[in-house]
This record gives structure tokens, sequence and C-alpha cells, in this order.
């Protein structure tokens, strides 16, 4: 099937060096402070090494020309007593320089007087981009193989045709062929466009420059790519770090630059001794892909998602007077775990507030026989089964079971009740550190629920327009089982018929979970939530329970209605469906 294009080419992301007007500049000035003038412009407009024209004037400064100077360029006051002002010159220069790079040996001078230049006679500046090419040979020519970086050295090196003088136009067109013989320099190690050129002109080692080439051969689409090592064989690289882009070549080359600063990343590419791709079609599957190489090699230096399998869940026991437990593994006989949670101490925190909100016990093990029972039902956070056999702890249970799986909405009115007790008796610390836990809590039902209904459905067919094409993806059990693209004002229906023939088989997990990882399963949900998403097939049934999440501000509504029992909009808004749902007694 045939796949548009996610970006433009890599050569449209950049202007070819060939493509490039430079205009390479040379000032003569009364001194190097910032108060000095001009006293000589030469400039010579380069493109593809033709040139294309040239620009040279004297200008008369409203000062002398200090006699140091004069002796040094050769341009005396006389020469410029007659020479044009600076206010008249700017036009011609400006027109001269239009839509050009500009070129200078030390831009930072040059440049910098053509700034303060504009600037006091209020010309407009258009920001140009500037190659400095006393930086790029710094950058470029390897240590030893010149004295120094002035201009008559790097003219002697390159041979140039013209040799500086001290002089604007003699200068600039040294200069000229200074950049010529830098860019022939450059050419092996990937340098192709101006953004390439002036990349170059920041320090960077060379033995991560010359790895630039790697990604020369790289693919200018969306999908994922790695760094290997060929040991301790060749045939079975170690994968040391995963990336994902929508453009691998533009993003691997990023790697061999100085914008890429971090430490971990520079040790990284000194080591490697090579660069995989694969494309993928979509960024859904990129990210997936992602996802699954790095659970599968566990790179060394990728930091995120190198532990997918550790989730952890809450679950009730099998017991006479069922309690929660807190698992990193469902059973396959027991309905969906409630969570996930990233770390057993926030799991073992919301089991604690679910328990203590319904009256669930906690001891672990037999029951106790203390006549009192125990500390929790001394403090009234247990409904205490031990002491009264004829508790219905059933229905506690039930109650806290449809908490964790479809209705939160009784589950926020406890917690709603237990915020506003500690704010009413000024515990405001404690009564916001609660409330974060209760905003979690409320949350780990919606993740359920969410993950749940995904990998309840034997399959869902999607798409979501993605500028000039579809994307097109198959979900099986809550796992990407197959990604297209297709081009827009074509039959969408033979490359979503293909897609879904060569779609990977899944079978459904034991315990109603994602046949994925749970980071798999959320970053599919979180496609489906995007706006522009359209459902072309679904295979069962794909819903979420009515009440599975209640918005931070509705808790917040919640505990405000207690405070002022006179303005309980939540309440009035919601009083039909309290009416039919029955209450447990608070504990």
């Amino acid at each position: 099937m045939s796949a548009a294009p996610l970006q433009p080419s890599f050569d449209d992301l950049g202007t070819s060096l060939s493509e490039v007007t430079f205009c390479v500049v040379d000032l003569e000035t009364t001194g190097t402070s910032e108060g000095s003038q001009i006293t000589e412009i030469g400039a010579v407009k380069v493109c593809g090494g033709r040139v294309e024209g040239e620009f040279q004037t004297l200008v008369c400064p409203t000062g002398s020309i200090p006699a140091s100077v004069q002796v040094l360029t050769g341009i005396t006051d006389v020469m410029v007593r007659s020479a044009p002002s600076l206010n008249a010159v700017l036009p011609s220069w400006s027109e001269f320089s239009r839509s050009t790079a500009l070129v200078a040996h030390n831009a930072r001078f040059d440049i910098g007087f053509l700034q303060r230049a504009y600037a006091q006679h209020d010309y407009p500046w258009d920001d140009p981009a500037v190659v400095d090419t006393l930086a790029l040979a710094r950058s470029v020519l390897a240590r030893g193989e010149v004295r120094n970086y002035k201009l008559s050295t790097l003219s002697r090196l390159f041979h140039t045709t013209t040799t500086p003088s001290h002089r604007a136009l003699a200068d600039a067109r040294a200069t000229v062929d200074v950049l010529h013989g830098l860019i022939d320099r450059v050419g092996n190690l990937g340098v192709t466009t101006l953004e390439d050129l002036l990349e170059m002109t920041h320090r960077v080692p060379q033995a991560r420059r010359r790895r630039r080439v790697w990604a020369k051969d790289l693919p200018e689409r969306s999908g994922v790519y790695w760094f290997c090592l060929d040991k301790p064989a060749p045939a079975h690289p170690e994968v040391l770090y995963v990336g994902k882009s929508v453009n691998i070549r533009r993003r691997v080359s990023q790697y061999f630059t100085a914008s890429e600063t971090r430490r971990r990343m520079d040790e990284m590419v000194r080591i490697a001794t090579g660069v995989k791709a694969r494309e993928c079609s979509t960024q859904l599957e990129a990210g997936v892909r992602e996802l699954r190489l790095i659970d599968a090699h566990q790179p060394r230096y990728n930091r995120r998602s190198r532990r997918q399998g550790s989730v952890w869940w809450v679950t009730l026991t099998h017991e006479a007077h069922p309690r929660l437990a807190v698992v990193q593994r469902a059973h396959r006989d027991s309905q969906p775990p409630w969570g996930p949670f990233t770390s057993r101490q926030a799991a073992t925190r919301a089991a604690i507030i679910l328990a203590e909100a319904f009256g669930l016990r906690q001891c672990s093990g037999a029951m106790s026989r203390h006549p009192d029972g125990c500390p929790l039902a001394e403090m009234g956070r247990c409904s205490a089964p031990c002491l009264d056999p004829h508790i219905d702890y059933s229905t506690i249970v039930g109650f806290a079971r449809l908490a964790m799986t479809d209705d939160v909405r009784d589950l926020t009115d406890r917690l709603a009740q237990r915020i506003a007790r500690l704010s009413a008796a000024e515990r405001f610390e404690e009564a916001a550190e609660f409330t974060e836990d209760a905003q979690e809590v409320l949350r780990a039902t919606r993740r359920r629920s969410r993950l749940v209904s995904l990998a309840s459905c034997p399959e869902i067919v999607a798409a979501r327009r993605d500028g000039a094409s579809w994307e097109i993806h198959v979900i099986r059990h809550g796992r990407l089982a197959g990604a297209g693209r297709c081009r827009l004002g074509t039959d969408p229906m033979p490359v979503i018929d293909a897609v879904c023939a060569t779609a990977e088989t899944v079978s459904a997990s034991p315990a109603g979970l994602p046949a994925c990882t749970i980071e798999e399963a959320e970053l599919v949900a979180s496609w489906f939530e995007e706006p522009g998403v359209r459902l072309v097939d679904v295979i069962g049934e794909w819903s979420w329970p009515a009440h599975c999440w209640m918005d931070t501000n509705d808790l917040a509504a919640r505990v405000a209605a207690l405070h002022h029992p006179g303005h309980n909009e939540s309440d009035e808004a919601d009083s039909q469906d309290r009416q039919a749902r029955p209450q447990l007694a608070q504990v």
C-alpha cells in the first residue's frame, strides 16, 4: 500500500548549499571599538560557486582616521573626504545584500558594525543568516594544520586567487575562496544545507561530528531508530538507545551537533558503532515500537519506559471477609484489579484510603479475637466484622467493589466528608495532602475503566486525518495490531482491508487486562482521545461505565457543599441518581 509522506523531504527542511546566495562582506574601520566608524565596504555575492556581483565603496567618517589605521589599510583622510556618507551608502548596500546569507571572517566584528550602522540610521535589520568563516575554520580544520586562523593564513592554506591586503574588496574575495575551501572539507560530513553549515560553526568534538554520516542514508519519515554497539558480536549487537521521530534522518543528525548537550548522550554516541532505523506508517506506531524495543532490549542509555512491567494493582482477597491486597499480577480467575499504580507505595496508600472510606478490614491473617477489636475499629475506620458477626460485610465489600470498577459517586461523597472534617478541625495541611491522595484514588478507577474497556474489545478499527492522509489503526484487546496510511481523496477501504488482513493476531488476556504493557495500552488510549479520530469498525462492545470518573472540580464542589449545605449544587444535579442508589452509613 502506498503511504503519503509525513514530512517534507530533508532538503525541504533546509536550503541546499548549491542554492544559497552568499554575500561575503568585509569592512575597514577607523578602529576596533564600538565607537569606531566604517571607512570601506567590500562584498562579493556568490551562488553555486559563481560570482554574481561585487560591491565596493569608501565611506566618509565624521572624524579623522588614526595614523596607525591609515598605515595598516592604506586608506587616508584624503581618500575618504569626497566619499559618500554611511547614510548615503546604506540604501545601495541593503539592496545588494537583500535575501542573502552574510559571510564574514570574524563575523562578530563586521556584522556588529553593520548592525550598529543600521540602528543608528533607523534601517530595519532583517536578521539574515550569518556564516563566520573564522568559527567554521576552527571547527573544521584539524589541530596543527595551521598556526592560526587569520585570513592571511587560511588564504595560503586554500591557495586563494586574491591575497588579503586589509582592503575590503580584496579581503572579501579572499574570504570567498576560504569559504569554498571549507565547504569542500565538510562535504564528506553530510553537510548539504545552509542550516548544516551554520551548525558546523559550533564547537563539537571531531570524533562525534564525523559520525554525522550515519544519518545520511536513514529515512526521512516517521519511525524508530536505535544506536548499536557491535559487541560482543556484530550478529547480536547491544542496543544502547532507542528513540522515535517524525523525521528519523533529521533527528539522528542532531546527535552529532552542538544542539545535543546531554553528557549521557555524548557518551552513548562515542561508544556506539552504528545506527539502525525502521520506518512506521504513523506516529502512534512509532511510539508503540519504541516502547516494545525498550522493553525487549532494556537499553542502558534509555531512562524512560525501562520498567514497563513494574506496575502495582489493588485487588480484593478471596476470603470469607475480603480485604484489599497490593499485587503486581492479577489472578487469572479474578476480575480485572484496581489501578494501575506506578509504585507499591502509591498502591498501598490508595488501598488504605479506600478501605477506611468503606470500613473494609485491614488486618492480615485471622481476625482478631480482642474484645474491643483492632485499633482501626476503635478509631472508627473499620466495620469490625470480628466484633459483630451479624454485620452485612458483603454489602460493604460490594460498595467498595463498585467504587473500584464502575461508580465512584459514593466514594467521592465519603472522601469529601473526610476532607470537610479535616478542614473544620483546621487541619488544613492534612486536608490538602488528603485531597491529593483522594484525587489519585478517583483517577485509579478511571484508569482501570479506560484500560479494561480497550482490553475487552476484540477489535477496533479507527482512522484520523493527519495532513494530506489518513492514519489507520487496528487495535485488538488494547494492543496495536496494525497500522497504515492512505491519501485523502482516495478510497480508504482497500487500505483498511489490507491493514486488517495483515494485522497481528492477538488473544485476550486471562485477567481481563490489555494484551500488552500498560504503557502501550495507555498510549493507544490517548490516541483515541485525540480530536478527529473516527471509528471505522468495532467488534464487541467498547464502553465505559457512566460514573467511573469524577472531575477534580466535582470533589471540590462536594466539599464546599458540606461547608455550605444551602448551596449543594452537586447533590441537586445528581438527586435522582442518588435516590436510586443505596447508601451505607459512614463508618
